[in-house]
């Protein structure tokens, strides 16, 4: 039987065979009830897995085709929103095997390691509920990259028109964003990416786009910037007009107001020591002060094009007293966001903060789903599986942050009655209530299945309790089903 939420989220498929429409919501059932179990284990028998299977291989089940029926459905989730964050990142997927490598797979880096990188555009609220993916990108490496030195490297790059490169992605994503603005026009886009995005040529198209959506860039490069007036050349005093470069010059404004923030800890990562940058720390509550500016950037030079000057707004958050050995926590914050005042500034940080979810998306669907561990021998049988991963990814997520947008609502707005009365009887070991429970205190439920501690506690289930106490949900659901109080008497074994 095709759970509900799996039948709701694809009714927009279509392959053009009502067969393959069926086994895509069997799948989607099947996989989002047991995600971190192999294929095999979750179809649960030979004519399952061989009609999955045969599924992957379909050419009518592309990548795009299975995982257009849930953007639809995303579409629809964001209409409903005053405010959506659209948010995009890049994760590579490792397929490597010890032995026989997958057809079609691509150099991950330099070395032995064989696989694709994704790169899904993702819906958020403001206040972090996922709504979906409505875009996602792939590629691979036909070659690994060559030895170069960092001057060849630099200058190869360089040369390189913006369109010829793997960071042309982020544009694409941009452009996707501003489709999805002009579509949903009572709803305000916000399309933010990390520092990766921090290209001159994204930043002019952002700024083009700006007109139909708003966006937030973290910056990584210290870029230079036009002197608001003319300096005064009798004048050797300086001031926030004679700055030569970003930080400088939003560094120069009176700060806006004081915060504490959560830093999250991090590994290291390789490579970047020397320049002090993603070195491991702990996670710590820290002080925080915020400025804010408009600066206009200069164009660097580019041998194929003349790049515009553009005017952005600039939002500086600097820790004030790191820890004694830390490097201070800092985010520039480049925005077509307004920033007249705290309250416009506070929203720019808000938003921007939704984007480490697309982190704990990724980490879902590489962690929960285990989706780098399924067996294909050929990539494009694995791609129509991955697309199938992202939609069981985003359920995950959003069954745990539902709970915490809407605690009081009842249930059954995502649970079925079998499913929280069974859970209500295992997990509190009585009779289940008249009313079903609030979403809270189904998803705490669900969560104690997954190994969450159900005490008098600030912080809410995360999602690695959540999609395992998914998983033991469904078998005890069925359960219920079969041998429970509502179980039909013709259906009990005689």
């Amino acid at each position: 039987m095709v759970a509900s939420w799996a039948a709701e989220e694809l009714k927009g498929v279509e392959f053009g065979d009502k067969r393959l429409n069926k086994r895509l919501c069997a799948i989607l059932d099947q996989f989002g009830a047991h995600p971190t179990a192999s294929i095999p284990a979750a179809c649960g028998g030979s004519a399952e897995l061989a009609a999955a299977y045969r599924f992957f291989d379909n050419e009518k089940t592309s990548f795009e085709e299975v995982l257009r029926p849930h953007i639809e459905s995303t579409r629809l989730r964001m209409a409903a929103q005053p405010v959506v964050v659209l948010a995009q990142d890049t994760s590579e997927l490792d397929l490597t095997r010890p032995e026989q490598q997958v057809a079609g797979a691509g150099h991950l880096d330099a070395g032995p390691r064989r696989g694709l990188f994704l790169h899904p555009l993702h819906a958020f609220t403001p206040q972090g509920t996922p709504l979906g993916t409505v875009r996602a990108s792939y590629w691979t490496r036909d070659e690994a990259p060559p030895a170069m030195t960092k001057a060849e490297k630099r200058a190869a790059l360089r040369a390189q028109p913006i369109e010829e490169k793997e960071s042309f992605r982020w544009i694409e994503a941009l452009r996707h964003a501003r489709e999805e603005a002009r579509r949903l026009a009572e709803t305000r886009i916000v399309c933010v990416a990390d520092s990766e995005a921090d290209i001159y040529e994204f930043l002019a198209e952002a700024q083009q786009a700006s007109a139909d959506l708003d966006w937030i860039v973290r910056a990584c490069q210290d870029r230079a910037v036009r002197p608001d007036a003319e300096e005064n050349a009798e004048s050797s005093q300086l001031d926030a007009s004679t700055a030569k470069h970003v930080r400088e010059r939003v560094l120069r404004e009176p700060v806006l107001y004081a915060d504490t923030i959560e830093v999250r800890g991090r590994k290291p990562k390789v490579g970047c020591e020397k320049r002090g940058r993603r070195q491991a720390r702990e996670s710590r509550a820290t002080r925080v002060e915020v400025r804010a500016a408009q600066v206009t950037l200069c164009p660097p030079s580019r041998p194929d094009r003349k790049l515009p000057a553009i005017t952005v707004n600039a939002v500086l958050v600097r820790e004030v007293d790191p820890p004694p050995g830390e490097i201070a926590v800092e985010w520039l914050l480049l925005t077509s966001l307004p920033i007249s005042n705290v309250e416009e500034v506070r929203a720019v940080i808000e938003y921007y903060k939704i984007r480490w979810l697309i982190e704990v998306f990724f980490r879902t669907l590489k962690s929960g789903c285990r989706v780098e561990d399924r067996r294909f021998e050929q990539i494009d049988r694995f791609l129509p599986c991955l697309a199938v991963y992202l939609i069981v990814t985003w359920r995950t997520l959003f069954v745990c942050r539902l709970g915490r947008a809407f605690p009081d609502i009842s249930c059954e707005v995502v649970f079925e009655p079998a499913e929280w009365k069974s859970v209500q009887r295992i997990v509190r070991r009585k009779p289940p209530p008249a009313e079903p429970p609030t979403l809270r205190q189904m998803v705490r439920m669900v969560a104690q299945l997954g190994g969450y501690v159900n005490r008098p506690r600030n912080d809410e289930p995360g999602p690695q309790t959540v999609w395992i106490g998914l998983q033991r949900l469904h078998d005890i659901a069925n359960c219920w089903k079969t041998f429970g109080p509502e179980a039909r008497q013709d259906d009990a074994l005689v």
